[in-house]
């Protein structure tokens, strides 16, 4: 079943992959079924994850049934714990909209809604996060993780989620980050995939963020803390929900 998985993922352009793994993730979900770990998102539980990466597959961290990862799961227990965006209408942008996520956000009586991106097939706006369809202060909170990592102009598109963002509103907007890096690090010089894929991970990431990254979002105007979220849980919750230690939810207000 992993090498099955394993072929789509590295195989299948994303966009596909979106629509075939609507199909795939019910016979996932029976074939891993178990008591060891279990999906907050859902609340299915396995007796183990996919693997998921590129140039470094990770072991057991791909729920089979929502397709989260450890950056969904971490985010999930964040908004559901610390925040009120179940509970309190809200406008919400959200950028690249996750599988784990668009459904169940969708359905939330209370959220205006919207997604974006330019190739997402769940996307309701196309657009470039650097030159936004949007007025001024429209949302109230956005959402934008693993994203920037992408973007060759990443201060231009910072803007513009400032730009759109209500005053009071708030944001979070994960990326891959290196946090015994000091400075990030880009080289646009590296134009080879493969050569792409090795030194930042993936072939279409254009830098790796260091800890330089909380000052770049503050330069732009946004107040931000950088949440480890992780700390305040048990290890044995953090193993159950198979979570990154220490992984930082950069959380941002305007």
């Amino acid at each position: 079943m992993k090498q099955i998985f394993r072929f789509f993922l590295n195989r299948v352009p994303r966009p596909l992959l979106i629509k075939i793994s609507y199909l795939l993730r019910p016979l996932f979900g029976w074939y891993y079924r178990g008591n060891t770990y279990t999906d907050p998102i859902d609340g299915h539980s396995f007796r183990s994850l996919l693997p998921y990466g590129y140039e470094s597959p990770r072991e057991n961290v791909l729920s089979p049934t929502t397709l989260s990862l450890e950056r969904h799961r971490l985010l999930w227990l964040y908004l559901k714990n610390e925040t009120n965006f179940f509970e309190a209408p809200h406008s919400v942008l959200h950028f690249a909209p996750e599988q784990a996520f668009h459904d169940r956000f969708k359905k939330l009586p209370l959220l205006d809604y919207v997604t974006t991106d330019l190739n997402s097939p769940l996307a309701d706006v196309k657009a470039d996060i650097c030159d936004l369809p949007f007025s001024d202060a429209s949302f109230d909170v956005i959402l934008c993780n693993h994203v920037l990592e992408h973007i060759p102009e990443d201060t231009k598109a910072m803007s513009e989620l400032y730009r759109v963002l209500k005053p009071g509103g708030w944001g979070i907007f994960q990326i891959p980050q290196d946090t015994k890096r000091a400075v990030t690090f880009e080289d646009d010089s590296i134009t080879d995939k493969k050569e792409r894929a090795k030194i930042f991970g993936q072939y279409d990431h254009v830098r790796i963020y260091g800890m330089d990254y909380f000052d770049k979002l503050r330069a732009v105007g946004f107040t931000v803390e950088a949440v480890d979220y992780t700390a305040t849980l048990s290890a044995a919750d953090i193993e159950r929900y198979r979570l990154a230690p220490g992984e930082l939810l950069p959380v941002v207000r305007k």
